[in-house]
Parts: structure tokens; sequence; C-alpha cells
């Protein structure tokens, strides 16, 4: 009987789960709404039938299940302390009852740090050895790879890049800081300052796109806009790009990294932003061989998270005989 690796990404409204061989590749992909708001006893049972339903349709023997979160999380106890897009999900272990479940050893990290690992595995990133991954989606995160490993900070947690401050005269940020990088670079701040570009400009056609209601104006319809010459849209995408470029001089000057892979809703739009992203690194090019790093878009999508967490659990069982 072959034997598989499940990898876990585990989101705000959703939980995917894929049957994940040794060379990475993907056999099989099942997934279910996490419905978080009805706690976590109901969410653990999702994630097990989901695994289960993989072992069911591939018929191979479990060696082991990764977990990426969206965090805050807690590594060490494999808890869950997320209240914010895991509403009720505060001190939640979630490695020891999958492990007592299915008799495996179970892995827990950060979303950013297992998408990062997934692209390093077989993506994008692939056996590069210092890889910086940024991911603009919702929020902006961060995550570095080195030697194949990830880095991890004090306590074993996970850096925030997306909360580093980028203007400190920017939009007051949910984490209390003003400016952070995510307030400025993600998809939601190019939503809010999208709606406030269109309520200075009544001609724009983000207005015609959202049917006259500023409230509906979001990153997608400011895209579309752009892409269609709108002047409001266009600088918004343009200054959201230059924020973007100013962070990543702000990595690649704290960390030299070879490349740095990004990834996110957001990026599905890269050709809007990259010209403006690669003119400030070049422009800030001082310190460091900044041109000579390497900017790409991800390879794996949504799969980099699946991949990365199933990797988690293959760098652990790495010197059992026979995998």
């Amino acid at each position: 009987m072959n034997h598989i690796v499940v990898g876990i990404d585990l989101g705000g409204t959703m939980v995917r789960a894929g049957a994940v061989e040794t060379d990475g590749h993907i056999l099989d992909i099942t997934e279910c709404n996490i419905l978080a708001d009805e706690g976590p006893e109901a969410g653990l049972k999702r994630i097990t039938e989901v695994i289960e339903a993989l072992l069911f349709k591939n018929r191979a023997e479990l060696k082991g299940i990764g977990i990426g979160s969206t965090g805050p999380l807690d590594l060490k106890r494999g808890a869950i302390q997320n209240p914010y897009t895991l509403p009720g999900w505060e001190d939640v272990p979630i490695t020891a009852p999958l492990s007592r479940h299915f008799d495996v050893p179970v892995t827990l990290e950060n979303d950013a740090d297992v998408a990062a690992l997934g692209e390093y595995w077989c993506g994008a990133g692939k056996g590069i050895e210092r890889l910086m991954a940024v991911t603009f989606g919702t929020g902006v995160g961060a995550a570095f790879i080195y030697q194949g490993h990830i880095y991890r900070g004090l306590e074993g947690v996970h850096p925030e890049g997306g909360h580093s401050i980028v203007d400190p005269n920017g939009p007051l940020c949910y984490c209390g800081a003003y400016g952070c990088w995510e307030s400025l670079a993600s998809g939601t701040a190019i939503s809010e300052f999208a709606r406030q570009a269109a309520a200075q400009y009544p001609n724009s056609y983000m207005h015609t796109l959202a049917g006259g209601q500023i409230n509906k104006i979001d990153s997608s319809i400011t895209v579309e806009a752009a892409r269609k010459n709108d002047p409001a849209a266009v600088q918004v995408i343009q200054q959201a790009a230059r924020y973007m470029g100013i962070g990543m001089v702000n990595v690649i000057n704290f960390f030299a990294p070879e490349m740095i892979v990004l990834s996110g809703g957001v990026m599905k739009s890269s050709d809007l932003f990259l010209p403006e992203i690669l003119n400030i690194v070049h422009q800030n090019n001082r310190m460091v061989p900044a041109d000579k790093v390497k900017i790409v878009k991800a390879q794996l999508g949504y799969y980099a998270g699946i991949t990365g967490a199933a990797y988690t659990v293959y760098q652990l069982l790495s010197s059992v005989k026979g995998l």
C-alpha cells in the first residue's frame, strides 16, 4: 500500500486537505467550510471528516498530518489562538486530538510559513537557499525560508512582516499601530483607498462597476477599473504598488534573500503592480545588491499551503527507514 501525508490549509472560512506523496505530488483534495462560529469542537470534527474522506478515496497508509493555519498559534502546545479570523477559537489544541484519532504525528505551522515551504519544495523557489515569500491578500503575510527550514523568531513565533511600519503617518491598523505594511498594501487596504478615491471622483468608472454603491467597491473592482485606465483606480493601484515596493526594500535590506516569491489574491493582477514594485526596489538599490534579488510570482496558488504543510511532516519523518 502506498503511503501519504495529509496537508491541511486552515483558513477563516475554508479547510482544505490534500493527500500528498513524497515528491510533493497532490493525489487528491477535499475541502469544506470550517464554519468557525459553530465552535472549535465542530470545526475539529470537520477537519477529521475531510481527512477520513481522503483516506477512503485514496486507500493509502497515512504517515502524518501537517497543518498550516491562520494565526496566532501556540506552536509549542500545538494550539490555535485565533479569535480574529476563527471566532471562538481561543487556546484550542489541534495537534493532540488529531494525533490521537489517527495515531500519527501532527505538525502545526503558520499558513504563511507553510506556503513559503511549499514554494521552496515544489514551486517557484525550488531549491533556493534564502527564500522570502510575501502574500498580498486580505492581509500581508511574510515568511523566510533558510536552507529549507522556516525561520523562527523569539520563542518560535512567526515574525509578522505585514505589521512592520512602512508609513508612521498612515492609517490605523487593527494591531494598534499606524501605517503597517498590511494597512497600506493589502487587498483590504486597496479596497478602502479605492472607496475614498471614488468619493472624491464621482465620475470614476468604479462607481459604474459598483452599481453606484461606494461601499461595494473592492480591490477586484479597482483592478478592473484600472485596466480601463480610470484615473482614480490607477492612482490607487500605483499607491499600493509603491507601498508594496517600499516594504520589499525593507525585506531585502533585512534578509538579503536570493528570491522573493509573491502570492495572494492581489497578485493575480501582478502585471499592474510589478512595474512600480521593481522600480521602487531599483531606486533603493544601495546597501545590498537588490537588483540581483529575483522577484517572481508564486507557482502553486492555493496548493502552496497544502504542499508546505505536508512537507513539514516529511521533514519530521525524514530519518524514518523506508520513507
